[in-house]
């Protein structure tokens, strides 16, 4: 989808952190945008910042866990704009801790936004993405935990399989010229922290201490992690070049190269079975993984505008 201006884009969680970089970054380059947040504040101050901006952004309140209020927004946007082209599933949570640790409730709230969430996304607006012929494109927020999952268990799970959903969707969805990206961002200066301290009340028994609140005598320090605006302008460029995968940080490149070679190494030392394998070709590998291979890969995003 290299020409966007004029195409329309749904963002879930789209009014902090990534989400709001991602909003803005479509928003710059001509799309007209509807931008989700759960939260009130995230809500008012997100709708200040693009009316100062003069970008064509709509805000809307919306918690992805309710199926209903997701269908419910896809057809709002659709009156409001006539059709949608691009959904960004990016609202999400993060619970730090070990796994052994976790209640019921854990899994529950993580599933019901990481996983249900992006669900309850394409229920709504894949068929409208669809019906109007247009193509189109799906960028899935998941991590670098994914491909890395060295720490935080239950979020690895559920980025892990956003990236494994997005590659199957991706092949799927080809043919429709629908693209789908798996969005794979290392740290980024956003809000994912401060979702714990909203955590909704039929999620309340949980076996992590509560967040301990900002003390705003010390203010956090400064970390050299990415800006939330660049992280949006890497989903722009992934977009227009409909990549598989939209990666951020080469800081994690050896890591992953080191994980690749762990499991390559897994594998049995001893000959193929080749009755066998010639009866699983569908299953062993597929032609998009080799095209993605072969492919160039990004350069640095150019900013379409300058932060202030």
């Amino acid at each position: 989808m290299q020409d966007v201006e004029g195409r329309v884009a749904f963002v879930t969680g789209g009014c902090s952190g990534i989400g709001l970089g991602i909003a803005l970054a479509f928003a710059r380059a001509g799309m007209q945008v509807v931008a989700t947040s759960r939260r009130r504040p995230h809500l008012e101050e997100s709708a200040a910042r693009f009316a100062a901006d003069g970008l064509d952004v709509h805000v809307m309140q919306l918690d992805v866990t309710d199926p209903d209020a997701v269908e419910r927004a896809a057809a709002h946007t659709e009156r409001r704009y006539g059709r949608v082209h691009v959904l960004v599933n990016n609202a999400g949570i993060g619970i730090i801790g070990p796994v052994a640790q976790a209640k019921l409730a854990d899994w529950d709230w993580i599933i019901d936004v990481n996983i249900k969430g992006v669900v309850h996304g394409l229920q709504g607006f894949l068929p409208r993405i669809r019906a109007h012929g247009e193509g189109g494109h799906i960028v899935n927020t998941a991590s670098m935990g994914g491909l890395l999952p060295v720490s935080a268990g239950l979020y690895c799970l559920t980025k892990a399989g956003i990236i494994a959903l997005s590659e199957t969707l991706h092949i799927e969805l080809a043919p429709e010229n629908i693209g789908v990206s798996a969005y794979i961002p290392g740290p980024v200066h956003s809000n994912i922290g401060s979702g714990a301290a909203g955590r909704p009340e039929r999620y309340a028994d949980s076996g992590y201490p509560p967040p301990r609140p900002p003390d705003p005598s010390r203010p956090p320090p400064r970390l050299p992690y990415m800006s939330y605006e660049e992280a949006g302008e890497r989903v722009l460029q992934g977009v227009r070049r409909n990549d598989l995968f939209i990666l951020t940080h080469p800081e994690f490149r050896d890591g992953v190269r080191e994980r690749a070679e762990a499991l390559l190494n897994a594998f049995p030392a001893e000959p193929l079975n080749e009755e066998r394998a010639a009866a699983i070709t569908f299953l062993t590998s597929h032609p998009v993984y080799r095209s993605y291979a072969a492919k160039e890969p990004p350069g640095p995003p150019v900013p379409l505008r300058q932060p202030t």
